[in-house]
């Protein structure tokens, strides 16, 4: 079993209930991370400490427990003057703070900005194989 502290090389295939795969390892590289680190959402850190290496798991991953729920309040419109030349909707940006968005209208008035993770409010369900434990 993957413990808190140690290097985990993992394959995954993430899909959305609507069966959409939305990222997958399968074509390449396992993904290796830090378990308890923080570097992945913590439904699928939680999921790979109940694995030993070889063994695969499916786990379905509520919002709270990967990128959030959907807030209205990171949908905001800025002044067109104020934005960029060439913004575009589906242009993503990075708002001051350093988080990333993007673009959901343009118009000759407005710039609306949606500061939402593109996968905010969905479950995310993985299948997920532990490679190996370091």
């Amino acid at each position: 079993m993957a413990n808190d502290g140690e290097t985990v090389k993992v394959h995954y295939h993430g899909t959305l209930d609507d069966g959409e795969v939305f990222d997958s390892s399968r074509d390449g590289e396992p993904l290796t991370f830090v378990v308890g680190s923080g570097q992945v959402i913590a439904g699928f850190d939680e999921a790979v400490k109940t694995l030993s290496v070889g063994e695969t798991t499916k786990v379905s991953i509520a919002p709270g427990d990967a990128y959030g729920e959907r807030q209205d309040d990171r949908v905001f419109e800025v002044p067109r003057k104020e934005a960029p030349d060439g913004v575009q909707p589906g242009h993503e940006i990075q708002l001051s703070g350093g988080s990333p968005a993007v673009i959901t209208e343009v118009t000759d008035e407005i710039v609306r900005v949606d500061g939402n993770h593109p996968l905010a409010g969905e479950t995310l369900t993985f299948e997920i194989e532990l490679v190996s434990v370091q």
